[in-house]
């Protein structure tokens, strides 16, 4: 770990899960979560308290779960030697707003350990730091408040986040509005019912800026 703290307490559910197929995560590169909502019937998506903390954020990646006692984010720090490149951190940290439980020294490790983003059920700091980082990152808070590092907490089981059911390999898929959760079993499935969703779309849009050119 980066910091000199034991984590005995910090218990491993696992770290060894599978994840997507790369292929199929890069299928999702582009994709809106408000559509990956609506290939699944609208279900799946984390509670709007969650919110980008930088415009512009966005990521998609399998889904590195962290469950943290409020306020403290030693199980978080103990993940950072598990995480693997192109994974998405999501912790729920109790939906607790009175203390960070991240903040820009976690963001620049995940940087160097090549994280794709990281979702916060709770508070987090260093806004400012973390924006010029330019790191994807939804949290429900922020306050100046620091962690504590004492622990309890698990990490690699099935936790909620956002009222959202969150399993380890799980695709996430976050931007601007939000934060989708494909179940890892329905990845295919509903990279299907995506490309159905973006081809009507694009249709309607040539439908509607064909009336309006007409118009003109």
């Amino acid at each position: 770990m980066l910091i000199d703290v034991t984590a005995d307490n910090c218990r491993l559910v696992d770290t060894d899960w599978p994840r997507p197929d790369a292929a199929l995560v890069k299928a999702f590169a582009t994709s809106p979560a408000a559509n990956v909502g609506d290939a699944m019937d609208r279900f799946g998506v984390m509670s709007s308290s969650l919110t980008a903390q930088c415009p512009g954020a966005r990521c998609v990646g399998p889904a590195f779960t962290v469950l943290t006692r409020e306020g403290d984010n030693l199980a978080i720090h103990r993940a950072m030697d598990e995480v693997q490149p192109g994974d998405v951190l999501v912790v729920n940290g109790l939906g607790a707003d009175t203390r960070a439980v991240f903040g820009d020294i976690l963001a620049e490790l995940c940087v160097q350990k090549g994280v794709a983003g990281v979702v916060v059920d709770g508070a987090v700091r260093d806004a400012a730091a973390i924006a010029r980082l330019g790191f994807p990152l939804w949290a429900k808070a922020n306050t100046p408040a620091g962690p504590t590092k004492s622990g309890p907490g698990e990490i690699g089981g099935v936790i909620a986040c956002g009222g959202v059911v969150v399993s380890p390999g799980d695709l996430i898929v976050a931007d601007d509005d939000g934060i989708a959760v494909v179940p890892q079993h329905r990845v295919t499935e509903v990279r299907e019912r995506l490309t159905t969703i973006e081809q009507f779309e694009s249709r309607l849009r040539t439908r509607i800026r064909g009336d309006v050119a007409e118009e003109r």
